[in-house]
């Protein structure tokens, strides 16, 4: 699998994960009250989020596709790096999100049953984009060097 195809397996996935979020954020947020609704507030909000983050992603992917070095594998790796970097940072950033949900959650969330559903909310979509990039930074394909012959000699390219 190259870079181009797994980047949009990944903005495949995310872009189901956005309709999941979205729809069930939907219902909870207009039927339920309280922690429920709290809930389905993050969820539709972060869904809606993820849906732009992924439209985005494979509108760009996409469009670097189809340059004409799209299959340099020197363009394959530096994609590959960049992708599996800024994948890495998010990872570190769902730390961020989840730590915050909880702490919402402890203080505001305390008296409040939809502010705990809100804390909660940002608990369980910081710590679903935590395991996606985590896993996806983990498993992305790192394009190999390839050998050339030159004037009899192995050299990588």
């Amino acid at each position: 699998m190259n870079i181009w195809e797994f980047s949009a397996l990944l903005t495949r996935r995310l872009r189901v994960w956005a309709g999941f979020s979205m729809a069930l954020g939907a219902l909870w947020a207009r039927r339920e009250s309280g922690f429920r609704q709290g809930m389905g507030m993050q969820f539709a909000g972060w869904g809606l989020i993820n849906a732009l983050i992924a439209f985005f992603g494979g509108w760009s992917t996409r469009r670097r596709r189809q340059l004409p070095d799209s299959t340099d594998p020197q363009v394959q790796r530096a994609e590959a790096e960049s992708l599996r970097r800024l994948l890495w940072i998010n990872t570190g950033l769902d730390i961020f999100y989840v730590l915050g949900g909880w702490l919402l959650a402890r203080t505001r969330g305390a008296e409040d049953a939809r502010w705990r559903g809100h804390g909660w909310g940002i608990i369980v979509q910081g710590g679903f984009l935590f395991f996606f990039d985590l896993i996806h930074a983990s498993i992305l394909p790192s394009p190999k060097k390839e050998v050339a012959e030159v004037s009899g000699e192995a050299q990588l390219s």
